[in-house]
C-alpha cells in the first residue's frame, strides 16, 4: 500500500521531525495540528494545516480540530469500496493514508503529587483515541503509528515505494488498539481511585517486557509485562549486568526476595527459595555479616537460592556470594569490583534495584477459574514497639529485637507460619502448614541455630494453646502474634505459665 498523505498529530514529539523529514523527501503530503504542525515548520518542511484540510478553524483551545468528515472519512472510506470512493468524490475528501498519533500524556499527568481534577480531564484525549481507532479499524487501506519505535520501519517501508505490507499494517493496528485500551484503562483506574474502593469494571494494562523461555514448568508458555500502572517500578525496572535470562520461577522468587529485603533494617539480606525465605539474616554495620548470618539459618537450603541485598553490595560480599551456586544476587547497586567477582559466576544473575523503586504500586490480583481476585497490597506493618503487651512479663531489650525481627520475616512466609529468630538472624521457619502448631514444629526441626531465649513471630492468631506450648519447648521466650482468637485468653495464660512475653499487634498477614 503506497503512502501518498499523512496526518501527524503527536504529543511525544520525540523523533517526529526526522521521521517526517524522510516522509516528506518520499513525496508524502503532510498534514498536522497545533504544536505538531509547528515542529514540523521548524524542521523547515512544508506542511499542511489540518483546518485547510477540514475547512474549519481549530477551536475552544484545541479541543475540536479533527473531529470532521474530511478527517475520518478521508481515514475511514475503503479505496476498494465503490459507495466510500463517491461519497469520497462527492463530498471533497482526500484520503488519508497514514496516521501519526500518539496521545495525550494523562498517565504521565495523574502520577505527579497533588494534580488536581481539572488537571486530569484536560489532559484526556478525544481526537487522537479517535483517530487512532478509525485508522486501526480501516488497517486494510490505512497505516497507524502510535509508537515512536515504529517510525524506523514505517519510513524505511515508505522510501523502498512498496509502502505498507498487510502484515505490517495489521501488527501496527493491533498496537494501536492495545494504546486507546491501555489509555482509557488509565482513565478509569484514575477516577475510580478518586472515589475511592475498586470499579465496577476492571480496566488493567501491561506492556511485555520479553517472552520467557517458560513457565512454571517447561511445557508452560510464559511472559512478563511491565504493569501500564506503574511502568518505571519493580522488577520491571530492574537492570541485569551479567548472567542467563530470567525465567518465570527467578522473576517470582526475586519479587518475594526483594519485598522482603526491603522491610529488613540495613543492612539486611534474605535467602528465597520457592518464594519462601530459608534464611535471614542483618547487621548494624556489615552487609557481609549480615549474609553470612542469613546463610547460617539454613545453608543447605540456599544452595540454588536468591539473595536480596538492601545495601550495595561490595567486594567482601561478593567475594562470599560466590562461594555457592545461587540463582541471582539483587541489589540496589554493585561496586565494580563486586561485578567483577560476580563475573566469574556465568550463569548468576546480577540485578540492580533502588530500594525506592521497588515497592509496587495498584492492586494484587490473583487469577482463579473463571475470575481474577484483586486486593490492595500488604504493604503495612505494624512497628514492634507499638504492640500491646499482653503478659505480665514484658519483653526485654533483646527480645523486642528479636521480636521485630520474627514479626518481619513471618509476613513474608507462607501460611500458615511460625517463625523462630534471635536479634540478629532468623533460627528457623515453618512455612505453608496447614496447621499453626505443626508450623511451630517445623520451624523447630529446621532450625540450624539455637532457638533458645529467641523470639517467636505468627503471621495469624493462635486458635489453641497448642501452639504456645511447642514454641515454648524449643526455649523461645517471647511471641509476637495479631492475636483475635476466641481463646486469646488461654493462649495468653499458656505464655505466663511458660514465663513468655507476648506482644499482639492486631494486624494479620497472611500469603496463601
Amino acid at each position: 500500500m503506497r503512502i501518498e498523505r499523512a496526518l501527524l498529530s503527536v504529543s511525544d514529539k520525540d523523533g517526529i521531525q526526522a521521521f517526517a523529514a524522510r516522509l516528506s523527501a518520499a513525496g508524502v503530503e503532510l498534514v498536522s495540528t497545533g504544536g505538531t504542525a509547528r515542529a514540523l515548520r521548524e524542521a523547515g518542511l512544508t506542511v499542511r494545516d489540518v483546518s485547510e484540510l477540514t475547512g474549519s478553524p481549530e477551536m475552544m483551545e484545541g479541543r475540536v480540530k479533527t473531529l470532521h468528515p474530511r478527517v475520518h472519512g478521508g481515514i475511514l472510506a475503503r479505496r476498494d469500496h465503490a459507495g466510500d470512493v463517491e461519497d469520497m468524490r462527492t463530498h471533497g475528501i482526500a484520503g488519508i493514508d497514514l496516521v501519526v498519533v500518539n496521545l495525550y500524556p494523562f498517565e504521565q499527568t495523574v502520577a505527579r503529587e497533588g494534580v488536581t481534577v481539572a488537571e486530569a480531564v484536560e489532559q484526556i484525549d478525544i481526537g487522537g483515541p479517535t483517530m487512532v481507532r478509525a485508522a486501526a479499524k480501516n488497517h486494510a487501506h490505512v497505516g497507524i503509528v502510535v509508537d515512536p519505535d515504529d517510525y524506523e520501519r514505517v519510513a524505511s517501508a515508505v522510501e523502498s515505494g512498496a509502502g505498507l505490507d498487510e502484515e505490517t499494517r495489521r501488527d501496527l493496528a493491533l498496537k494501536a488498539f492495545a494504546s486507546t485500551a491501555r489509555y482509557d484503562a488509565a482513565i478509569v483506574r484514575h477516577f475510580a481511585g478518586l472515589n475511592g474502593g475498586f470499579p465496577e469494571a476492571l480496566r488493567l494494562g501491561w506492556d511485555k517486557v520479553a517472552d520467557l523461555r517458560y513457565g512454571e514448568n517447561p511445557h508452560q508458555s510464559a511472559a512478563f509485562y511491565r504493569s501500564a500502572l506503574d511502568p518505571v517500578h519493580g522488577l520491571a525496572a530492574a537492570v541485569q549486568h551479567q548472567g542467563k535470562e530470567l525465567s518465570y520461577n527467578n522473576l517470582v522468587d526475586a519479587d518475594a526476595a526483594y519485598a522482603l529485603a526491603r522491610d529488613l533494617s540495613s543492612p539486611g539480606v534474605a535467602v528465597i527459595k520457592h518464594t519462601n525465605p530459608c534464611g535471614v539474616g542483618v547487621d548494624g554495620e556489615s552487609a557481609t555479616l549480615a549474609y553470612e548470618r542469613a546463610l547460617e539459618g539454613d545453608p543447605i537450603s540456599a544452595f540454588g537460592g536468591i539473595v536480596a541485598v538492601n545495601v550495595p553490595v561490595d567486594q567482601a560480599l561478593a567475594e562470599r556470594l560466590v562461594e555457592i551456586f545461587l540463582e541471582i544476587v539483587i541489589a540496589p547497586s554493585y561496586t565494580p569490583e563486586a561485578l567483577e567477582i560476580l563475573a566469574a559466576k556465568k550463569n548468576l544473575r546480577a540485578l540492580s534495584l533502588p530500594l525506592e523503586q521497588a515497592a509496587p504500586r495498584g492492586p494484587r490480583l490473583q487469577d482463579v477459574a473463571g475470575g481474577v481476585l484483586v486486593q490492595e497490597r500488604d504493604a503495612q506493618l505494624l512497628p514492634i514497639r507499638e504492640a500491646r503487651v499482653v503478659t505480665e512479663r514484658s519483653p526485654t531489650e533483646s527480645e523486642w529485637r528479636a521480636l521485630e525481627l520474627a514479626w518481619v520475616v513471618s509476613k513474608h512466609v507462607k501460611s500458615n507460619t511460625i517463625v523462630y529468630a534471635n536479634a540478629v538472624q532468623a533460627a528457623g521457619i515453618g512455612a505453608g502448614q496447614m496447621s499453626r502448631v505443626d508450623a511451630a514444629r517445623l520451624a523447630a526441626t529446621r532450625a540450624r541455630i539455637p532457638t533458645e531465649g529467641g523470639a517467636a513471630g505468627s503471621d495469624a492468631f493462635f486458635p489453641f494453646r497448642d501452639g504456645l506450648d511447642v514454641i515454648a519447648e524449643a526455649g523461645i521466650t517471647a511471641v509476637v502474634q495479631p492475636g483475635g482468637s476466641r481463646r486469646d485468653d488461654e493462649v495468653i495464660a499458656a505464655a505466663n505459665e511458660h514465663g513468655m512475653a507476648m506482644v499482639l499487634t492486631g494486624e494479620r498477614h497472611f500469603r496463601h
